[in-house]
């Protein structure tokens, strides 16, 4: 009897020991470091970690489908990057519609409502591309769905709320992100964000260069620009030698005539993008007696005589495929320049497109998203610049809008933000962002950033892209 006591005795123990043993595995913790709980989301592989200061900073490759509608039929690396702060803060999802920047960098929500980053390289700009390259599957569906992928994949480790913002092209993607997933985010502030609804009616862009800035500067941008059509031999000479002592070649644009033409066109239009009126005191003040060198140098410091080089153009064949396929492109008139002068006058997309990728318009595209916004735009904010060309057709929001609004920032151009709002309009979009973070805020007046600012990381300059794109 003692025997078979101390044997069930022991068998006892034994089964609580194993017991603890089983529940002690059972209740392991998961991996609490982020780069492991990043790392251990399928497709996930890291490229490098950077530090920064109370952040952490990733560069990721995420694996992605060519096709979501097809996503057995082969994937791609996308990079993204996470700017990581606390997985108890909410966390906006950048995209600039181009490359993505592999150094830490803190757009304005994030420095608004203190949170996360994570910032996505849009398909097709390299390393971001199929190989080979399908590019029918470069769509705004299809990047829409690579952000809906990552959002997925993402909210599980950051599951507080989410904005979506970009600038420019990146405030376009925003935009499309929210119309075909409109469910993910909790708030969308979009940043001058074009939208070219009726691609061959631009009329609004002709009226805004009538009236942009003052007299005087218009009359100096105007008199260089066409100067430089008067002097076009001259300055193709010099065009020349500067493409051979750098190698340039222009097979798909077709001439160095056509690249010339092209830049020189861009000047008024660059110009307003990405200056202030104060700068027209750097524009020559009389065209007619300044210099070949002068011109040249004014026209090069704006435009850029590389832009529409085969090298220039080779990194953003993705943005003309897309302007010529979905997008649009504007074409403006220059009613003080002489016909005789303007050969070409602006190009479409297909001119700066290799030949060998074919290249069909869908007119339905803008329409579709730009009646989605006006009717059903919820939670989402357009920051426009006053004096910035590609404004002048911009997202507007109509019955069946909620908490959903427009501001134009006075004297600013494409670098417009919410800083440079008037005052109470400033206040109320701080405030509606706090709001949509899910973030207490005082009273719309006294809304502010949560996070101090930081030189490094709250780059306040315009995002510069070459030639004429947004």
């Amino acid at each position: 009897m003692r025997k078979a006591l101390r044997w069930l005795l022991a068998l006892t123990v034994l089964i609580g020991t194993l017991t603890t043993a089983g529940a002690a595995t059972a209740a392991e913790p998961q991996a609490t470091d982020i780069k492991d709980r990043l790392l251990s989301i399928p497709g996930m592989s890291l490229i490098e970690e950077k530090p920064y200061p109370g952040y952490r900073y990733f560069v990721l490759n995420y694996t992605q489908p060519v096709d979501h509608r097809h996503p057995s039929a082969g994937t791609f690396q996308q990079r993204i990057t996470v700017l990581h702060k606390d997985v108890s803060r909410p966390t906006v999802f950048y995209t600039g519609g181009y490359n993505v920047s592999t150094n830490p960098g803190r757009r304005e929500p994030t420095q608004i409502v203190d949170g996360n980053q994570v910032s996505m390289e849009y398909r097709f700009f390299t390393p971001s591309r199929p190989s080979p390259a399908d590019w029918s599957k470069l769509d705004i569906w299809q990047a829409a769905s690579d952000q809906h992928r990552i959002f997925t994949a993402l909210k599980p480790i950051y599951t507080k709320n989410w904005i979506a913002t970009g600038g420019s092209k990146g405030g376009m993607t925003a935009t499309y992100f929210e119309r075909f997933y409109p469910r993910d985010m909790d708030g969308v502030v979009a940043y001058v964000a074009p939208n070219d609804v009726v691609n061959d009616q631009d009329a609004a862009y002709d009226r805004f260069f009538a009236t942009v800035g003052t007299k005087e500067c218009r009359d100096r941008l105007n008199a260089v620009q066409r100067e430089a059509l008067v002097r076009r031999a001259a300055l193709e000479e010099k065009y020349a030698a500067y493409a051979a002592e750098n190698g340039y070649t222009f097979t798909t644009i077709g001439s160095l005539d056509r690249a010339y033409e092209a830049v020189v066109l861009d000047y008024v239009w660059g110009f307003w993008q990405y200056s202030l009126l104060s700068d027209c005191d750097t524009i020559p003040a009389n065209a007619a007696t300044a210099t070949d060198d002068e011109i040249w140098t004014s026209v090069d410091t704006i435009s850029g005589f590389s832009a529409y080089t085969d090298q220039g153009l080779e990194q953003y064949t993705p943005y003309y495929y897309q302007a010529g396929t979905q997008l649009g492109a504007p074409t403006i008139h220059f009613p003080y320049i002489e016909k005789k002068y303007i050969r070409y006058g602006y190009q479409p997309p297909r001119n700066f497109v290799p030949r060998s990728i074919p290249m069909t318009f869908q007119p339905w595209a803008m329409r579709d998203v730009d009646t989605w916004v006006r009717h059903n735009a919820r939670h989402m904010l357009f920051v426009y610049g006053q004096n910035d060309p590609w404004g002048a057709e911009r997202f507007r929001v109509d019955k069946g809008a909620k908490d959903s609004y427009v501001f134009t920032a006075p004297g600013l151009n494409h670098g417009a933000n919410v800083a440079g709002l008037v005052a109470d309009q400033k206040a109320l979009a701080t405030a509606r962002i706090l709001d949509w973070a899910g973030l207490p805020a005082a009273t719309a007046s006294a809304a502010k950033p949560l996070a101090k600012f930081d030189s490094k990381l709250d780059v306040r300059d315009v995002e510069r892209e070459p030639a004429l794109r947004p």
